[in-house]
Order: C-alpha cells, then structure tokens, then sequence
C-alpha cells in the first residue's frame, strides 16, 4: 500500500511535529519554575521571583494538558492502523511512552 499522500498520515504528521513543539515548550516551562525556585530558595524567595515561578507554573498547566493527551491519541491511533495492517511502515516499538513492553495480545 501505498502511503504518499495520505491525507490522514499528512495531518497525523503536522499534529504530531505541533505536539512535540508544545511539549516542549511545556517541560521548558516547568524546568524554569525549578531553577526559578532554587534561585529564589537561596535569596530569600524575593516577591518577583514568587511571581515568576507562578507564572511559569500556571504557564505548564495551561499549555501540557492537551498535547499530552493528543500524543497518546496519536500513538493509538498508529497501533490500531498497525494492528490492521494499514497506514505505515513504522514497526511496532518495543515499549510504550511509559517505559512498559506492550502487553501480548494474545494473553
């Protein structure tokens, strides 16, 4: 089968590369508000930078939420279209976003 120009692959592709972005972006967000507070920590958690370390909290909360959910939606959907046999050449991989092997499904 051929998968060049797959509309459906096409816009998997596009929300997948935005996910990583926004994940990113994310995680970047909560590594600041760590280092934000080990600065703060030390100097005696000074009211600006309470207010920075907030802000950047709130920041993650607001913007990890969907592009973690969307990347398991992603992942789903490429194990169905594995399972079926259609949509890729992608091989299965050996563990999941968790860390766990996938379960056998023939247990």
């Amino acid at each position: 089968m051929n998968d060049a120009g797959d509309p459906v692959l096409e816009r998997r592709a596009r929300i997948a590369r935005t996910v990583k972005v926004a994940k990113r972006v994310g995680y970047c967000l909560l590594l600041a508000a760590i280092v934000l507070f080990a600065i703060a920590a030390v100097a005696g958690f000074p009211s600006g930078l309470v207010t920075a370390i907030v802000i950047t909290l709130v920041g993650a909360c607001v913007v990890l939420p969907i592009p973690i959910v969307l990347g398991y939606g992603l992942n789903a959907a490429a194990r169905e279209d594995r399972e079926l046999g259609i949509g890729g050449s992608q091989p299965a991989p050996d563990h999941d976003q968790a860390g766990e092997k996938p379960s056998d499904p023939q247990q």
